[in-house]
């Protein structure tokens, strides 16, 4: 199974929101949606996407809003799609974290270029070649292969996601040793990630549910209550 980026499209107009979900799909992107910004907060943090499209004019709240609330706690991709064709527009959100701004109509070949060109960049900002881990970990059933970004259960891919790979990946990295849910939030989701767990829980609970046998009797990722995760070591 391949991974799928995940896609949070916010987006108040139906025909627009659906359009998108098409040509995302047909490209291999996992897609959720949000129609304003209280199911976008929801959403944010509780499915935890790879990169969002957010547009500016919802119902409830000014997108702007959004962009500058998630950008104090999350380096996460953020492309803004917008009617406002305005130069003081752009550079506000530009200013306020967006990877990027596409201004309404745009061209499907237009937005999938710069959501790879987005997802790109939040790969590359994440490991360094200095701090690239390379080669396998293996443990039982359970392998994380560094050079393919991939994690395998047995001979099957275990489908994370972008997020979910980072958290197996970096807990790999230091086999054995306890990570904290301080530690783990501020190198997945960047310094300026509020000491919430929340998100972090959602992603392992995500990640037991596809690598382990039971869950709820983790035999690979263990919790160490009120510390943090820790890897077994490998074989």
């Amino acid at each position: 199974m391949e991974i799928k980026d995940r896609v949070l499209v916010i987006e108040d107009d139906k025909s627009i929101r659906n359009f998108m979900k098409t040509i995302l799909e047909a490209n291999n992107y996992e897609v959720i949606m949000a129609v304003n910004g209280a199911e976008a907060y929801s959403m944010i943090t509780s499915q935890c996407p790879d990169v969002v499209i957010l547009d500016l004019g919802l119902p409830d709240m000014d997108g702007m809003k959004i962009l500058k609330s998630v950008r104090e706690w999350s380096g996460m991709p953020i492309l803004v799609v917008s009617a406002r064709s305005h130069e003081r527009d752009k550079v506000e959100a530009l200013d306020l974290g967006a990877d990027d701004y596409i201004t309404k109509p745009f061209g499907t070949s237009e937005l999938l270029a710069r959501l790879r060109t987005a997802i790109r960049h939040a790969r590359v900002s994440y490991l360094t070649p200095e701090g690239m881990q390379t080669g396998t970990f293996r443990s039982g059933d359970l392998v994380i292969d560094y050079d393919k970004h991939r994690v395998y259960v047995g001979e099957q891919d275990a489908g994370l996601t972008q997020n979910e790979y980072k958290i197996v990946s970096l807990l790999g990295k230091y086999a054995g040793k306890v990570l904290t849910y301080d530690f783990l939030i501020k190198e997945i989701w960047g310094p300026n990630m509020k000491n919430d767990n929340r998100i972090l829980r959602v992603n392992m609970a995500n990640i037991r549910r596809k690598i382990e046998h039971n869950p709820a009797q983790p035999q690979y990722i263990f919790t160490e209550v009120g510390v943090g995760y820790r890897i077994v070591d490998p074989d």
